[in-house]
């Protein structure tokens, strides 16, 4: 099951060409676009989005607001931010899992989204097995 993917962005060719890029892989699935927090925070519970790759410079409310509003309806979906902006140190700060500037090359975000979803799936079984050796 490929996992799914919701890209915020102001600016619709960006969203266009991260929907293009994820296209070519059969393992990601692009569930949504937004163009901005609020409509992203709406989206989510509708889409369950597995990772969010979500720009941190929009009108109304910024990429980090809308991190924190996402990660309180939905603690378990990964987020990269993907931004001009090098605010790599400040992203973990707010709750992001990782960071890729948009000067990186295209193949950089394929990576860190692959990469935090498989930190994801690790900690989960983690957490599963840990839980079921306590309760055993």
């Amino acid at each position: 099951m490929p996992a799914r993917v919701l890209i915020v962005d102001d600016h619709e060719i960006v969203r266009k060409g991260v929907r293009m890029l994820f296209a070519n892989y059969d393992s990601f699935e692009v569930c949504g676009e937004a163009q901005n927090g609020m409509e992203a925070i709406r989206m989510v519970p509708e889409l369950s989005p597995d990772v969010v790759i979500l720009d941190l410079s929009m009108p109304g409310m910024n990429g980090f607001e809308t991190a924190a509003k996402i990660r309180l309806i939905a603690p378990s979906i990964r987020i990269v931010f993907f931004s001009t902006h090098e605010i790599a140190s400040t992203a973990l700060w707010v709750g992001a899992d990782a960071f890729v500037s948009k000067s990186s090359a295209m193949q950089d975000l394929v990576l860190t989204v692959n990469r935090v979803l498989q930190l994801g799936e690790n900690l989960q079984a983690q957490q599963k097995s840990s839980s079921a050796h306590v309760g055993g």
